[in-house]
């Protein structure tokens, strides 16, 4: 009997290990398919799995960092090549060259020069090689406004691969000289002896208003006096403001809402939060939103999801498209940062955080303000208790999450105060859930007074107890709902 519950014990972890192995050849062959987005989601899916081969860690690592450069998430694909570095990755010359390329996209310059000399001194036996990180460090140089150096990297990238145009050009350019015109042959004709057609005038606009001002002495019958209008001319006459529903009718509304509720036992079941995704998804969809419900996800799904959401924006309009993010879940912070908890996080120890569970302020915020939205919201309804109690420490002696600093063109609310939890709930909907959907659906209210309204609910519901919060750094007004 001994031997049979050891044996069933070695097949069942044989075969947990094979399908984390299948996770990461998985996520491996969607990157060779150039399925980026799928590969970022089964390595995720590997790396964030208690119980893997760890041996596999350093290549799981290295790829989805790199399908994260090709997504353009580069943030997330700098800290991914880190952590490939620090595991001792054996393509350390390519690792920094791509952290060098993902730096110079987010603008650290001196992050990015240090990382591309760390390329250049890994490549120190190919001449084709260094002669293109000088020619991107130069760029990176130049951005920096350290012009002497750019020059330095784009001389030597010639005296290495002379000839190469794009290295000469930009040369020319630093040096302020004029791109060398480019020569076309033009074919010789014999001169026409009809006499050439009268040039086109150029308009412009002072000629158009003088044209328009003449028009108007010359052919406009003189405006009838009010006395002379009959009461349906007067009428139509007064020019009537535009409403809120046709000054804006050309934005573009698009949401990311989250709900986590199914936990692992450890944890526990969360009773609201999937209802309070699906419901206020839904509401979300009746006000004009382009929405997308993710329920019960792990930190493989939520990073792909963020990445798609992230896409959508930035089809929209410049200063036309608005992104809203939801979170309802299990939500804690660390070390200033706050974090989603995924359903498959599993935390042990201080240093699982940041490994398992989702940033919010560097993979939600600052990626959002990246995008074309001009207004991202945020609402976090994430404030519950910490459900990992043998880590409080590590935590801190506040729970729930912190104010966020950074918020640039954002509106962020919080379910409470920083610092501070919320009950779960014991109806259909949390109560922060409850009152926000009901106060969006108030016609003509600002965002300002929309969230003001829900503060003023819940501290009453819940007798002083629950306080949301919002931080705003937004420009322009947002109406849920015009009418």
């Amino acid at each position: 009997m001994h031997r049979l519950v050891l044996l069933i014990v070695f097949l069942s972890l044989f075969s947990s290990a094979s399908a984390q192995y299948k996770l990461y050849s998985d996520g491996l062959e969607k990157y060779n398919q150039k399925d980026f987005i799928g590969a970022i989601e089964l390595l995720s899916d590997f790396l964030t799995r208690p119980v893997r081969d760890k041996k596999f860690d350093v290549d799981a690592y290295y790829w989805r960092g790199l399908a994260s450069f090709k997504v353009s998430e580069f943030d997330a694909a700098v800290e991914d090549l880190q952590s490939a570095l620090q595991l001792k990755h054996a393509n350390q010359g390519n690792i920094y060259w791509f952290i060098a390329k993902a730096q110079n996209s987010l603008q650290h310059y001196p992050q990015s020069i240090e990382s591309y000399t760390n390329a250049l001194n890994l490549f120190s036996k190919d001449d084709i090689k260094r002669a293109q990180i000088l020619a991107e460090r130069a760029d990176a140089h130049r951005r920096a406004g350290n012009t002497a150096e750019a020059r330095s990297d784009l001389q030597q990238s010639l005296k290495l691969q002379p000839g190469i145009e794009t290295v000469q050009r930009q040369l020319r350019e630093l040096d302020g000289k004029p791109a060398e015109p480019i020569v076309v042959e033009k074919k010789v004709t014999e001169p026409s002896s009809a006499k050439p057609a009268p040039a086109e005038p150029v308009t412009t606009r002072a000629s158009l208003a003088v044209e328009q001002q003449t028009a108007t002495k010359q052919e406009v019958e003189p405006a009838p006096t009010q006395q002379s209008l009959s009461p349906a001319v007067i009428t139509s006459a007064i020019a009537e403001e535009p409403s809120l529903e046709e000054l804006y009718k050309t934005e573009k509304r698009i949401a990311l809402v989250i709900g986590n509720s199914t936990y692992n036992p450890k944890i526990g079941t969360l009773r609201n939060p999937l209802n309070d995704a699906t419901d206020f998804a839904e509401t979300l969809r009746q006000l004009n939103f382009d929405v997308t419900l993710v329920t019960d996800a792990t930190y493989g799904k939520i990073r792909v999801e963020m990445i798609k959401f992230r896409e959508k924006l930035n089809q929209g309009k410049k200063d036309e498209t608005v992104g809203l993010f939801y979170y309802a879940g299990h939500g804690l912070q660390h070390d200033n940062e706050n974090y989603i908890v995924p359903i498959d996080a599993e935390l042990e120890f201080e240093d699982d955080i940041p490994r398992y569970c989702f940033p919010i302020q560097k993979m939600v915020l600052s990626q959002l303000e990246q995008t074309n939205s001009r207004m991202n919201i945020i609402v976090l309804d994430a404030c519950r208790n910490n459900p990992f109690p043998a880590i409080n420490r590590g935590i801190g002696e506040n729970q729930g999450l912190g104010e966020m600093k950074k918020a640039r063109g954002a509106f962020i609310a919080y379910a409470t105060s920083p610092g501070s939890v919320a009950s779960d709930g014991s109806g259909r909907n949390g109560l922060y859930t409850q009152e926000l959907m009901k106060a969006m659906q108030r016609p003509g209210r600002t965002i300002e007074q929309v969230f003001k309204e829900v503060r003023a609910n819940v501290l009453k519901i819940s007798g002083d107890r629950q306080n949301p919060w919002e931080n705003s750094n937004i420009i322009g007004d947002f109406y849920f709902k015009f009418n």
